[in-house]
Order: C-alpha cells, then structure tokens, then sequence
C-alpha cells in the first residue's frame, strides 16, 4: 500500500537505503527530505541490527559479522562488491562503535544515517542513544550502485518495462517492469504481437496475441486459433492496484541472524529489480507457482484455466504509495486497444494509502469522500475511453486496517526475536517517529487514531459502492466487492491458522501471499456466484489446446 516507505531499505544493505525516494508519493521539499532521512535512518538501524546479531549468533567479531554477511549476497547487481565497498567506507566506524556496546540506534545517530530535526523528538528502536558525529554520505554515489539506481529508478518512474524493443508495453525480460508484471512479449520486434490482442487472419502464420495457439490444423485445415478459441469469450485481467496488488514483500531472512545462510540472498536481485514487489505470485495476476504451501490460485491463473485462450494475458499495473489521487500519473501504462484487443476484468484495489499517512497529524491528509468520487469519475472515464466493449470494471473496497494493531503490537518484531526485545508496537512506534510509517492511522497506539481511520475508509467504500451501483458506461459493466479480510481471517483459522500469520512479518503491514491468495479465492467465488458472466465461459476445447501446444509456451 503505501510506498515502500521502504523497509525496503530495511534490507540488509546500506546499498538499499536509497529505494525508498523512488517510490514515494510527490511531497514538499521539507517534507520529502525528511521522509528521506526517516528511511535511511530505519535501514540503518535495520542493517547495523543484523550485523549486530550475526555477531552474536556465530560468537564472531563485528569484522567477521560484516564479512559473513557480503559472503552471503549474490554478484548480481554488483550486491556482493558493493557490500565489500561500503564495508570498507564505513566499516572501520561501525566496529569502534560496536566494540564500545553501542546499539544499533546509537552507531546510525553517529554516522548521522540518523538525524534529530530541530523541534523533533528523537527516534529511537531501542534504548535512547547519545549523540555522536560524523559526515554521512551518499550510498548512490557508490561507483558500482549509481548504474543499479538509474535502472530502478526509471523502471518506477514510467510504470512500463525496462527493455521493450518494439514499444508496445510488454517485454521478454522478467523484472524492471518486464513479464512478472504484464504477459511475456512473443514477439519484441513487432508492436503489433503482444497479450491480449484479437488474433492477425487466425493466427496462421504466427502468434500475435502470444497465448501460444497458432498455426493450421493439418487434418481439416482450420486455424487453431479459430478452431479453439473462436466464440470461448477470452479475456484478459488488469489490476490497478498499489503495493498490496503488487504483493510488497521483505523475506524475514534478509534480516534475521539466526537464518541467514548462502541462500538467504538468492532472491534478493529480483526483489530490487522489481521494487521490492512480487507480482508474479501475486493474487491478481500471479502465475508461477505459490511457495506458501496453499491450493489456492491467483485470479489470472483461474481465468487462464477456464479458457486456455486466456494464456498470458494479464497486466498488474500497481505501483508502491498508489492512491485514487495519483493514479492518474501512471494509469497510461495500461494497455488495451478498444478496436484491436479482447475485453478486460479491470479490478480498481487501492486498499489504503486514502486513508494512510506517515503524517504525525494523518487524519487531514486522508481522502475525502468527495474528493474520491471526482477521482475515481476521471478513472473510470479514461477506462471507458480505452476498454474494449465487453469489459467489466470491479472496484474493492477497503479494509479494516485494525486488524494490524490488535494481532501483531505485542508480538516480537523479526529484529526482536533474538534477545526478545523489541515487539511490533516499538517497531510502530519508532516508524511513526520517524514520520515514514507506511499507515500511521493503524499501526498506532491511539486506540481512537485507529478507530478514525477505519471510519474513513468505510466512508470511502460506501462511496465507491454508491458509484458501482449508480452509474453506466458504454463499454464496461461497472459492480463492488467489500474487502472482507474478517472471511479470509476465519478461514485461516479453520485451517490452524493465526490471524498474524496473515501479515507481512518485516513490514508488518502488507497482506502476505497466503492472505492475497485466499482473497482471491473469496473475489473468484463471490463472482462466479453473483456474476458469472464476468468470467467468460469455460472452454470446453482445453485438452485439446493442451494435447497440441503443452504449456503454450509458459509464461
């Protein structure tokens, strides 16, 4: 939901303390330079933390403790060698400061990675430090990182794939905004083959719509495109959506001594290439297998085996800190062409940053009602103008976000594990200081801020419901779905389940894949039930299509 205000950075690499200004909500100078210093501050924290408890789970010196630790990062993106520089920056201060048993807090107010405004009370995750000096730096300034933040920070920027040959949106390469966000490109040469599109003469000659169902059956010379796919309704599914839709995940190992190994870090490559979000097991537009240990699929892979002609096409255009406010700025990302392309299921999820501030004061910065009908008016008339006749647009509402505060503020926060020191309410707590918490109106202690906060955004969903049924457009059914996370919460506990284990334990905010997934059983099951004509129809030629063309290509 909100930007990655960047635990992001709370990954364990002074490397990563940058990410989080990419990704943020346009501010004030003041404000925007304080938002910054507050995520540099918590990766500091974060990072020195881990460094901390690697020393003293392996009984080694704080030298050892960082040289274990760039051991176990990759040499993609130059992670590993640029471990080893900034170890060699800022090493030698970080062990003098850590052999004379200073905290985590106190070594990042010493090398100024954290900073006390003026007026401003001194944030702190454990106990309080004492001031000390140095000159801080500019991580990006690194020789090897300023290529790794020009790469991300332009695939933020234009919300639209990094390497895309003919321009047409979609890409053969996975992250920076490639395939694990929009179907893989079949042809990057030509703008006119891509996901989604109406088939070139049936596709006899090549596959212009990528699903992979192409060519003449030799036995009676029909296209298979037409043979299999003429009249099965294919549709494509589009997500506009903010970081929940993206599925904003931290691994737990980045961070925790104790598991830290070779492997911890595999993944950690794709992680930053994809702004630390995971579309690609996401519950909109997910299609690789889940590694939550769920039955449970994504609403694409649903739609894809209901109709195999559906393959590949799926678009999650989500972005870290979206609201109805600002989808606007990226909302042009979306591709559909209303006389070339199949129709879309269009789900509008902005779930939170509406009502979500770091603001100390969150309440005047929330959305008003009336300020979201204009907004989502303006979206749903861009929608309009670009959707081919047949679509259908969903808007979710949003959820109770009190569900944070009441299972999670006195459990032990991943950094907390080890010496049971520090619970999600300290983690809150210190977040909100900082003015970088991701929701300040729900990860807090004030029982009425959080009571406040969840008013606005029944408010907000009774108005996007009141939109859904009041208003008609040419070429999209427009309906609402609540986002009832007290089903999916019962549901998990039928399992065994504990509703904390719902949550995203680094951030301790995003739904993780487990809750995204069972959402997404809930939204297919509610559909199919009450409009079933959103979903086509099921293809009864998808042996057929698997016994010619297998996997169609993958994904």
């Amino acid at each position: 939901m909100k930007s990655p205000w960047n635990i992001c950075l709370a990954t364990p690499l002074f490397l990563l303390l940058p990410i989080h200004t990419w990704a943020s909500p346009a501010s004030e100078d003041q404000a925007s330079a304080r938002y910054s210093n507050g995520h540099t501050c918590v990766a500091c924290v974060v990072v020195v933390s881990v460094i901390e408890q690697l020393a003293q789970v392996h009984n080694s010196t704080v030298e050892a403790s960082m040289e274990r630790l760039c051991s176990y990062l990759p040499e993609k993106l130059f992670l590993k060698t640029t471990c080893y520089l900034v170890i060699e920056i800022f090493g030698p201060d970080l062990i003098k400061l850590l052999n004379t048993d200073m905290n985590a807090d106190v070594v990042c107010h010493s090398l100024e990675f954290c900073k006390q405004d003026p007026g401003q009370p001194l944030c702190h995750l454990y106990p309080l430090p004492k001031k000390h000096s140095r000159s801080s730096s500019d991580i990006c300034s690194l020789p090897f990182l300023a290529r790794i933040c020009q790469r991300i920070k332009s695939a933020i920027k234009n919300s639209v794939p990094f390497k895309d040959v003919d321009s047409d949106k979609y890409s053969v390469f996975p992250t920076l905004r490639g395939y694990h966000w929009r179907g893989r490109d079949c042809n990057d040469s030509n703008k006119m083959a891509y996901p989604g599109r109406r088939p070139v003469n049936w596709d006899i000659h090549e596959d212009s719509n990528c699903n992979g169902i192409w060519g003449v059956d030799p036995k009676d010379g029909i296209p298979y495109e037409k043979k299999f796919c003429e009249g099965s309704q294919p549709r494509g599914i589009i997500l506009l959506g903010d970081s929940a839709g993206a599925h904003f995940h931290i691994s737990p190992e980045w961070l925790t001594a104790s598991q830290m190994s070779l492997k911890s870090f595999i993944s950690l490559p794709t992680a930053l290439t994809n702004e630390l979000n995971w579309p690609q097991l996401s519950g909109t537009t997910g299609f690789l297998d889940s590694i939550s240990g769920i039955k449970e699929n994504s609403i694409y892979l649903r739609l894809r085996k209901r109709n195999h002609c559906n393959h590949r096409d799926y678009q999650n255009i989500s972005r870290n800190g979206a609201s109805s406010q600002n989808l606007k700025k990226f909302i042009e990302s979306l591709s559909r062409n209303q006389l070339l392309d199949h129709p879309a299921i269009v789900i509008y999820a902005m779930i939170g940053n509406d009502v979500c501030s770091r603001k100390v004061d969150p309440v005047p910065e929330m959305t008003t009602p009336e300020k979201l009908y204009s907004s989502i008016m303006q979206t749903l008339k861009y929608l309009n103008s670009h959707l081919p006749n047949g679509s259908h647009v969903i808007l979710y509402g949003l959820p109770d976000g009190r569900f944070l505060w009441d299972n999670l503020h006195d459990r032990y926060y991943p950094l907390g594990q080890l010496n049971k020191d520090v619970t999600y309410a300290h983690f809150y707590s210190f977040l909100n200081c900082l003015q970088v918490s991701p929701c300040h109106g729900w990860m807090s202690s004030n029982k009425t801020l959080r009571t406040l906060t969840s008013e606005r955004a029944k408010q907000l969903s009774h108005t996007l419901k009141k939109i859904a049924a009041s208003k008609k457009f040419m070429n999209f059914d427009l309906f609402y779905v609540d986002f009832d996370f007290q089903e999916v919460t019962e549901e998990w506990q039928k399992r065994g389940g504990q509703p904390w284990q719902l949550i995203e334990p680094v951030d301790g905010f995003h739904p993780n894949e487990v809750a995204l997934l069972l959402l997404a059983d809930r939204f297919w099951k509610k559909v199919q039930l009450q409009w079933p004509q959103v979903l086509g129809k099921e293809n009864p030629f998808n042996p057929q299509i698997e016994q010619v063309f297998g996997d169609q290509g993958g994904h």
